[in-house]
C-alpha cells in the first residue's frame, strides 16, 4: 500500500495497542472508541453481514473470517483509514432475506458509512432499503439484478451472468469439437445466485451460438438429492451441465451426476464462482470433482500476489482451517476495497463529515470514495478495481479454473467480462 498507510505513528501505535475490550460512544454525532485502558479514539464504522449460520454456512463462516481478519490487518498494518481505526459492525444474516433487511436498517441506525454483504441473494433482499436511503452497499458475489440499472449497490467483482458468458466463450474456443450448437443444461439455486447466471445465458447464449435447454432446473440450498432432475437432464444429452449455486448443493448435484454415470464422458460440468471453492471439493470429494470447471474472480493461494504473504499470515494466525479456501480471499478483498474507498473519502471531505454516518456521509462515501476508485490493485489479490460510469461492477476480471488432482487451478489468464445492459431486455427482473 502507499506510504500514507504508515503515517501518523501515534494513531498507528494506538490502534495496535487497543485490545478487544472496548466501548463505543457517540460524542457530537461522531463515534469514539474507548479502549480497556481508558483512551479514546475516533473511528470509521463499516457494516458487514455474512450468512454464517443457515443453509450457506459452509461459505458464510469463511467469508466472515476473511472480512474480520482483513479489518485486523487494515488497523494493524495500514494504521486504519487515514489514521482512524476501522470499527467493524458485523451481523449474521443466516441466509435469510428478512434478516438481511433488518441488518441494513441496523447498519444505518448504527451510523455506519457503508455496508457490505457476501451474497447476491442477501443483497437482493437488502438493496431496496439501501437504495431508498442512498446507503451504499458492496456485494462480494453479485447478480445483475442488484445493480442493473445502476443505483447505490455495487459489485466487488464480475457477476454470475458474467460467469456464464466467460465460460461459454472459453468452452467454444477450447473444448467444443462437435457439430452444430453446443447444448447447455442449467441447474440453478432458486435465488439470484441461479437467476443471475440464467440472465447471462438468456442474454447471450443464442448470440454466442449455444442452445439453452429448457426447462431450466432449480434446486434449494438445502437439497439432499437431485437424482430425479439429473435423470431428466441426462435424457436431453447436454454438452454442458452448468451449475450456479453454493458449494453444498453444488456438491450434491455433482455427486449425483457421478452416480448416474454422467461424468467422465463428453459432458462438461462447470460451476459459477459461488460454488467453485475448496468447500466444494471437500464436500463432493476430490475424485468426484476431478475435471470440473468453474470461474473465480480472485487469485488462488499459490499465486504470487503482493498481498498474499500477509493474507496467509493472518489466516494461519486466526483461522487456519480456512487456509486454501478462496472465499476467504474474496471477503478479505471486500474489506480492503471498502477501507480504501473510505480512505479516499476521508482525504476529500475530512473525518468529521464522513464519520457522522448520516445521509450526507453516505453520499460523500459514494461520491468521493467508491466513485473515486481508479485502478486500485487490491494488493494483487483480485482484478483491479475502478468505478466506471454506468457500470457498478467494480472489477470485470475473471479466470477459468479446473479441479485437477483435488486442487482448483487456473487454466486461463484474466478475462474481462463485457458489460451487459440487462435492463434493455424486456424479460429482465420478471422471473
Amino acid at each position: 500500500m502507499a506510504s500514507k498507510h504508515s503515517k501518523d505513528i501515534t494513531r498507528r501505535g494506538f490502534i495496535k495497542g487497543t485490545g478487544v475490550a472496548s466501548l463505543v460512544l457517540f460524542i457530537g454525532g461522531v463515534p469514539f472508541l474507548i479502549s480497556a485502558c481508558g483512551e479514546t479514539k475516533q473511528t470509521i464504522k463499516i457494516g458487514l453481514s455474512t450468512p454464517s449460520t443457515g443453509p450457506a454456512a459452509e461459505k458464510g463462516q469463511v467469508l466472515e473470517h476473511g472480512n474480520k481478519d482483513a479489518v485486523r490487518y487494515i488497523n494493524e498494518e495500514w494504521g486504519g483509514v487515514g489514521g482512524y481505526p476501522v470499527e467493524l459492525v458485523w451481523m449474521d444474516n443466516g441466509y435469510n432475506p428478512s434478516n438481511m433487511v433488518n441488518n441494513v436498517h441496523k447498519f444505518m441506525d448504527s451510523r455506519c458509512i457503508t455496508f457490505g454483504c457476501s451474497s447476491s441473494a442477501m443483497m437482493t433482499a437488502g438493496m431496496s432499503a439501501a437504495n431508498q436511503n442512498g446507503f451504499t452497499g458492496l456485494a462480494v458475489y453479485g447478480a445483475p439484478v442488484i445493480y442493473r440499472p445502476p443505483k447505490h449497490i455495487y459489485g466487488q467483482m464480475p457477476d454470475y451472468g458474467d460467469d456464464f458468458v466467460v465460460f461459454a466463450q472459453y468452452y467454444k474456443d477450447n473444448l467444443w469439437n462437435g457439430q452444430g450448437k453446443p447444448k447447455v443444461a442449467m441447474h440453478l439455486l432458486n435465488n439470484s445466485t441461479g437467476s443471475g447466471a440464467h440472465d447471462g445465458a438468456k442474454a447471450k447464449a443464442a448470440e454466442m451460438g449455444f442452445e439453452l435447454i429448457e426447462p431450466v432446473y432449480e434446486h434449494t440450498a438445502s437439497t439432499t438429492s437431485e437424482t430425479t432432475s439429473l435423470n431428466s437432464i441426462r435424457s436431453l444429452n447436454p454438452d454442458i451441465l452448468y451449475i450456479a449455486s453454493t458449494p453444498k448443493p453444488s456438491s450434491v448435484i455433482i455427486k449425483n451426476a457421478n452416480e448416474l454415470g454422467m461424468t467422465g464422458g463428453n459432458m462438461v460440468i462447470a460451476c459459477g464462482h459461488a460454488g467453485m471453492t475448496k468447500a466444494l471439493v471437500d464436500l463432493a470429494g476430490a475424485d468426484v470433482c476431478e475435471g470440473v470447471y468453474g470461474l473465480f474472480p480472485t487469485v488462488n493461494w499459490d499465486d504470487d500476489a503482493s498481498g498474499m504473504e500477509k493474507l496467509k499470515e493472518y489466516c494461519q494466525r486466526y483461522h487456519p482451517s480456512d487456509y486454501g479456501n478462496m472465499d476467504y480471499i474474496a471477503s478479505w478483498c471486500q474489506s480492503l476495497i471498502m477501507a480504501k474507498a473510505a480512505e479516499l473519502a476521508v482525504e476529500s471531505v475530512g473525518y468529521e463529515a464522513l464519520a457522522k454516518g448520516d445521509g450526507a456521509a453516505w453520499k460523500a462515501y459514494e461520491d468521493y470514495g467508491i466513485k473515486a476508485l481508479n485502478n486500485y490493485d487490491v494488493e494483487g489479490l483480485q482484478g483491479p478495481v475502478s468505478y466506471t460510469v454506468g457500470d457498478n461492477r467494480m472489477s470485470k476480471s475473471l479466470r477459468v479454473f479446473q479441479v485437477q488432482q483435488g486442487s482448483i487451478n487456473p487454466v486461463t489468464d484474466w478475462i474481462d467480462a463485457p458489460l451487459i445492459e440487462y435492463e434493455k431486455y424486456d424479460w429482465f427482473g420478471k422471473q
